[in-house]
């Protein structure tokens, strides 16, 4: 066992001095040290059931033979930071958890892990720590939330960020907001619709990290906690067959994942956080190999920001399973391994079928002909770009509005200074220019909420929410304070987003301003976003902070799309 390096012999005599004043006796000590990770905080919802389901899962590693070791990592709460400068924390968060995680089990010779997580980024960071220690462990998302209900109607967090765009228009009054504000957010659990945690939650199954089905059981629903009790003992199935986390994360996997991810419309942040995972898993894997899973793959799923239902419905109709069901029949998942050691096919066969919902379609009748992104290239984004489809049309020409960072333009849209035909950028939001890339939610609900989600498009080195819709475009690669193209855009200019050729691109002349450019300086000049600035690669890369275990791949030149872009 990894663990003997610390408690057997004569010389590790102290380091069991240690773990007896814990409270384990010989025999706890002898057997398999197994880590239960939590990023357990009552600073929201998220994360809050994730210190219940730890002692759950650490009385199913004790019924299967292990000792289970509890460890606490941080989160960061994006519904919380959004808007703020605190949103800058959330993606460096991914990076320290997953560091935390690898510090804390390899600090002490851990032989395998559980981990639970809950909010967006805590997901990813699980995904990653696990494809870097590669030893035998297991996830599981802490859940869904329930939805509020207001005026007799299902809402989200999505409906509070919108209702303060619908405030500053003054189509809706202090006291209605406030009503939104209190109904929205019943209890513990992660944000309900298919947004960035309930997309990687479903990813995370796909990859075969967590059990099929045990992601879509909701935060409060009874079920729960025995499946933390099942992960336990699953973990050690894992330790006794030897079963890592890079045998189930390949290319077939994340084939599977990107699918899965655009057969739900789901969150573009998942695009980011499957690069990283997949640099840290070592396989070869680029933002190119997510278009084919976009263009070739129908919504299915009638699922919030642009659907109607909640990721609790989608509990109820079946949850991920009846997803991959329906796209296993269709021929459009490949067969992979998972956790539990069964197959992915066989897991989803051995899923229950709800015979009445309408919440999953068949492939033969979707809801939209593809998935809801394409990745972009062009003269304002050479390493890449993702487009957020809307509407009945991929194209969009309009004017830019240029804003500095995400602040300066919410001031705008909610001062009524933004008109249909606009294409507001917003830079030097990028992961290192941010430093952190930061969700623009603030900006696109508002959008949303004055009417003009239809009819003006954002640009950005930033990235969105799950719960942004719209015609947005981000992730643009590279980003503005690295010198990408779109540091040299100017007001007036003519933007062009093509989702047929492929294209971010601007007629104006470029390279005639590139002399005149000065990288601006930096935001933070010290402490963890200062580090994560120098240190974090491209968006178009998975913003990984480790490039030693980036795998290079060529980005092949983008093939036009040659069937309806409506999403």
């Amino acid at each position: 066992m990894r663990s003997d390096l610390i408690k057997s012999g004569p010389d590790r005599a102290p380091a069991r001095a240690m773990l007896r004043a814990t409270g384990l006796d010989d025999k706890a000590i002898a057997r398999p040290l197994v880590a239960v990770v939590h990023t357990w905080s009552n600073v929201s919802p998220c994360n809050l059931n994730l210190r219940d389901l730890a002692v759950e899962a650490a009385a199913g590693i004790r019924a299967a033979g292990g000792t289970p070791i509890e460890f606490n990592t941080i989160a960061v709460t994006d519904g919380i930071a959004m808007g703020t400068s605190g949103m800058r924390a959330s993606l460096v968060s991914r990076e320290v958890i997953a560091d935390s995680i690898e510090l804390a089990v390899d600090g002490h010779c851990l032989d395998a892990m559980v981990l639970l997580c809950g909010c967006d980024k805590t997901i990813p960071a699980a995904a990653m720590a696990l494809a870097r220690l590669n030893i035998p462990g297991v996830a599981l998302y802490g859940g869904t939330i329930a939805h509020g209900t207001h005026k007799n109607h299902p809402i989200t967090i999505q409906q509070v960020f919108e209702a303060v765009g619908a405030y500053g228009a003054g189509t809706i009054d202090a006291a209605e907001l406030t009503a939104v504000e209190r109904d929205a957010c019943p209890g513990a659990g992660a944000c309900g619709g298919q947004f960035t945690a309930n997309t990687m939650a479903m990813v995370l199954s796909t990859l075969g990290l967590s059990p099929l089905g045990y992601n879509d059981i909701p935060a409060t629903h009874p079920a729960k906690g025995a499946a933390a009790y099942r992960c336990g003992e699953l973990v050690m199935e894992c330790l006794a067959a030897k079963r890592t986390p890079r045998e189930l994360i390949t290319r077939t996997s994340l084939r599977n994942a990107a699918r899965m991810v655009a057969a739900t419309a789901g969150s573009t942040n998942a695009i980011l956080h499957l690069l990283a995972i997949a640099r840290e898993a070592g396989v070869p894997w680029s933002i190119e190999d997510f278009e084919p899973a976009s263009a070739q793959t129908p919504v299915i799923a009638d699922l919030l920001p642009a659907g109607r239902y909640t990721a609790v419905e989608l509990f109820g109709a079946g949850g991920s399973a009846r997803v991959a069901q329906e796209l296993i029949a269709a021929g459009m998942l490949e067969d992979a391994p998972t956790v539990t050691g069964r197959s992915l096919f066989a897991e989803a066969a051995a899923a229950p079928r709800a015979e009445k919902q309408d919440v999953v379609h068949p492939v033969s009748a979707p809801l939209k002909p593809r998935g809801g992104y394409s990745i972009l290239y062009g003269n304002l984004a050479p390493e890449g770009c993702i487009l957020k489809l809307a509407g009945k049309s991929g194209n969009f020409e309009g004017t830019a509005r240029v804003f500095e960072s995400e602040e300066e333009a919410f001031v705008a849209v909610q001062g009524d200074r933004i008109h249909a035909g606009d294409v507001i950028v917003i830079r030097n939001e990028g992961p290192a220019g941010g430093p952190g890339m930061r969700e623009m939610l603030g900006v696109t609900a508002a959008l949303v909420g004055r009417g003009l989600g239809n009819d003006v498009a954002l640009i950005t080195d930033g990235r969105f929410s799950g719960a942004t819709h719209g015609f947005m475009v981000g992730h643009v690669a590279p980003e503005a304070v690295r010198g990408g193209p779109i540091a040299l855009l100017r007001d007036g200019d003519r933007i062009a987003i093509d989702a047929v050729a492929r294209t971010l691109s601007t007629d104006a002349d470029l390279e005639s301003r590139r002399a005149g450019w000065h990288p601006p300086a930096p935001k933070v000049t010290a402490g963890a976003l200062a580090k994560y600035a120098r240190l974090v690669g491209s968006a178009s890369d998975g913003a990984n902070t480790h490039p030693a275990t980036a795998v290079q791949t060529a980005k092949p030149a983008p093939t036009p799309i040659d069937q309806g872009v409506t999403a």
